[in-house]
């Protein structure tokens, strides 16, 4: 036997016969009543994780946090529960269609019970319930050890978390140039807005469209197929635009942008060549994700960032867009791309090649909690969207993490075991969507039988 397996072994015997030495050493008159009454204190006995069993799946539904939030809970056998979300503006049928697939599971296992559930997720919202009870699962495994969700995942590469903020829209360029500017004003060293063909809805001789079709493209027609385009006159009046807002903010905050509008892939790579003077930070989501190939043509094309990614499930297609050259920087929200581990992969692949992670969010201080871990136990990392910095009451929701839970443009995710956070039920039920109840009993859905109940 190698000297080293003897040495885990005469380590482990060790610690396994303390129990039978104490109480040998006791009968000899070696240690005391108050030595062995203080022996077990620091033992954790509210948790036995091997023994721990997923008996429950409960859901509160909360309202315009800014978005549409349903929490999750998790509920064991041994009083332990634990929290995750499902992804901003999305149905809690997402998870609870999931519920018969963890029950009496042990959630420590978390890497198994997620690869079991996995295949029910689906880009964007419908990877909703997979993601929100992978954060759960995280909670409670978390608990269940007495070690915080970035232990788990490796440990930490930051203490600080940098965060971006969006920024409401206005047509006024000036204007949104101080929206951001209040940004900056309140700690935030990252910025982000919205600006698009919804600009020139009003301004004669800037778009090229087919007669009667709506100036958004409409949300159900991709970006290739709207047959709109911006004029020579669309674009100078965009870049004029962008002009007046860096005029506010200057040109050393990195500043970035999204929601461009459903136009063609020529306007998009020569609204692409106007901002560069602007110095973007990245410009998102410019077509779908889906159409790589023409997202490596934007890519190719201009001397800005191109980025993508908040509505990608599960690191395979992230590896697509990577190895063929199509991003410069990716952009995964959590609570779509598959949860905290499967993030934290994302962000490692991407790294190998030499792009860039932001991550995207949207939702309650739970799964921003969720995102403050892996932002933390992960290598690449650039910014973290904080989308809540106009709801007054968002940090109010949670307590166990220091208030204010954002400051000078950072956050940290906490050092109490799990996600680190436990609501405020009062507050919570205060801002439920009308109709729902807080953690109200939920039935155990059997996946076949529910899908036509996530479109009602």
């Amino acid at each position: 036997m190698k000297l080293a397996v003897e040495r885990l072994l005469d380590r482990r015997s060790f610690f396994t016969s303390m129990g039978k030495a104490a109480a040998g050493a006791s009968a000899f008159g070696l240690l005391s009543d108050a030595d062995l009454e203080a022996a077990p204190q620091n033992v954790q006995r509210n948790s036995i994780p091997s023994q721990l069993k997923i008996t429950d799946m409960r859901v509160a539904v909360v309202e315009k946090a800014p978005m549409t939030c349903p929490l999750i809970r998790l509920d064991t056998n041994q009083g332990l529960v634990g929290y995750g979300e499902v992804r901003d503006g999305a149905s809690a049928t997402y998870a609870l269609f999931l519920k018969s697939r963890i029950l009496g599971e042990n959630p420590c296992n978390v890497d198994r019970l997620f690869r079991k559930i996995k295949q029910f997720g689906a880009p964007a919202r419908q990877a909703g319930g997979v993601c929100g009870v992978e954060m759960a699962l995280w909670d409670l495994a978390g608990k269940a050890y007495g070690v915080p969700a970035f232990q788990m995942l490796g440990g930490k590469f930051r203490d600080q978390v940098r965060l971006y903020a969006d920024t409401t829209e206005t047509e006024d360029p000036h204007e949104q140039g101080r929206r951001l500017k209040k940004r900056m004003e309140i700690g935030f060293t990252w910025l982000k807005q919205d600006f698009g063909i919804n600009l020139l809805k009003d301004q004669p001789g800037t778009l090229a469209m087919p007669v009667g079709a709506p100036s958004s493209g409409g949300a159900l027609v991709m970006h290739p197929f709207t047959g709109i385009e911006i004029t020579d006159k669309g674009i100078a009046f965009l870049s004029d635009w962008m002009a007046a807002v860096r005029q506010e903010v200057g040109m050393e905050v990195p500043l970035a942008s999204d929601h461009y509008g459903h136009i063609g892939v020529n306007s998009c790579i020569r609204l692409a060549r106007a901002m560069e003077k602007h110095q973007l930070a990245w410009m998102e989501d410019m077509v779908p994700w889906q159409l790589g190939e023409l997202m490596k043509q934007i890519k190719d094309a201009v001397d800005i960032p191109i980025l993508t990614g908040e509505d990608i499930f599960l690191k395979e297609d992230f590896a697509k867009l990577i190895t063929m050259g199509a991003v410069d920087m990716i952009h995964p929200d959590l609570a779509s791309a598959g949860g905290l581990l499967e993030t934290k992969k994302i962000g490692d692949f991407a790294m190998e090649h030499g792009v860039p992670m932001a991550m995207h969010f949207a939702g309650s201080p739970v799964s921003f909690m969720a995102n403050l871990h892996t932002a933390a136990a992960t290598e690449n990392f650039v910014a973290l969207e904080h989308h809540s910095v106009d709801v007054p009451w968002w940090e109010d929701l949670v307590t166990g993490v220091p208030k204010p839970i954002f400051q000078k443009g950072f956050a940290s995710p906490s050092d109490r075991p799990g996600l680190g956070v436990e609501l405020v039920e009062e507050v919570v039920k205060a801002h439920l969507r009308p109709g729902t109840q807080y953690f109200a009993p939920t039935p155990e859905w059997d996946t076949e039988r529910s899908w036509d109940r996530l479109w009602s």
